[in-house]
């Protein structure tokens, strides 16, 4: 697998100090994607907060060649194409086991969906092993991201019209 995510994909939970304090191999944080293009938020969630689940909060182009924000425009259902990819959920409902986070995570990137395994290595650092098929195979280690407010989704700037003086 390429890339478990995307240019089109990732700001925050816990403080650094907070994530230093975490249960092993809990992922809860922000974390920077290894290519730097995105920060996604993983948060406990499900019954009991025993899941975990991640959503974009940051992308470094946040827009399109056309000035728009970026949008799922790759997912194999049409009517989800016009999504924006900030706030966009890729992984939900994770389950705690043996030392990881297991499920799937969606990459926007190519429409796809991957099993994956998300499991803490350190303070820092997060390490994500995606297979499709149990064949395609690859893994990423991500980096913890300083705690910010999420990104808001771009707007186009609006040319500033001018109103005739009145006489």
């Amino acid at each position: 697998m390429r890339s478990i995510l995307i240019p089109t994909v990732a700001a925050s939970l816990l403080s650094a100090g907070a994530a230093a304090a975490a249960p092993a191999g809990d992922p809860s944080g922000t974390w920077l994607t290894e290519d730097g293009r995105a920060k996604i938020r993983i948060e406990k969630c499900g019954p009991n907060a025993a899941h975990a689940c991640g959503k974009v909060v940051w992308l470094k182009t946040p827009l399109n060649d056309q000035g728009q924000p970026r949008t799922d425009i790759k997912n194999p259902d049409p009517t989800k194409r016009s999504r924006p990819v900030i706030g966009l959920t890729l992984m939900d409902g994770l389950k705690p086991e043996d030392g990881a986070y297991k499920g799937q995570i969606y990459n926007a990137e190519e429409g796809k969906i991957y099993d994956v395994s998300v499991s803490r290595e350190s303070a820092g650092e997060l390490a994500i092993s995606g297979c499709m098929m149990k064949i395609l195979c690859g893994s990423q280690t991500w980096t913890k991201a300083p705690d910010e407010f999420a990104q808001a989704t771009p707007v186009k700037a609006k040319a500033a019209t001018v109103k005739p003086a009145a006489n």
